[in-house]
């Protein structure tokens, strides 16, 4: 598949494009400064901002599926979505966080008494993305929210999958690896179960 992801060279996009180089895909690698992306097999790095919507429709445009790895607070969902919209992307999805994900019946994680003052911002922005993608109905889309911890990591091939619900293991700890993160939303790409969807990944 021909594959561009925006926000290629943060610690998530970084992980997400050497998993699909890994997998044999076509990317075109986006970043505000292309020389921080590594060099890879079936990887084509391009000079890109998500706050310019019309110079990222013309670098998404004539490709299968688009991503987006960007932190939200940099971003205007608004033009990422219109961007999506007008290159006519087949499948469009989405790094997101997991603060919008709930704890309890109707209880998001960003809303709990414990949560990083440092984070709510970014979390608060990333549950108001989500809700615009939930209105919109002309774009085939998926968001994947990591566990509360995303860290770099071993790859390992091992994880579990949920919907709305915050994901944590046998100790009550809720993380992902970047490395393992990518290999979901590669997943996603290739077989695709969470159309218009928000699903979680965790250990």
């Amino acid at each position: 598949m021909k594959i561009a992801v925006a926000g290629a060279s943060g610690r998530a996009g970084s992980e997400i494009v050497k998993e699909l180089s890994r997998r044999g895909h076509d990317i075109t690698a986006i970043a505000r400064n292309p020389g921080r992306i590594a060099a890879l097999s079936h990887v084509t790095p391009a000079r890109g901002d998500v706050l310019d919507q019309a110079g990222l429709t013309k670098l998404w445009a004539g490709h299968d599926v688009a991503i987006s790895a960007v932190h939200f607070l940099a971003s205007d969902p608004h033009k990422l979505i219109g961007a999506a919209r007008e290159a006519r992307i087949g499948r469009y999805l989405v790094v997101g966080g997991a603060g919008s994900l709930e704890v309890a019946a109707g209880i998001k994680l960003v809303t709990t008494p414990g949560f990083p003052a440092q984070y709510r911002a970014e979390a608060e922005a990333g549950s108001a993305f989500l809700d615009l993608l939930r209105q919109v109905r002309d774009l085939n889309w998926s968001f994947l929210s990591p566990s509360a911890l995303f860290v770099e990591g071993e790859r390992t091939g091992r994880f579990r999958l949920g919907t709305d619900q915050l994901l944590a293991d046998a100790n009550g700890k809720s993380w992902i690896s970047f490395a393992d993160y990518a290999i979901a939303l590669a997943d996603e790409v290739e077989r695709p179960a969470h159309a218009r969807q928000r699903f979680t990944v965790g250990y």
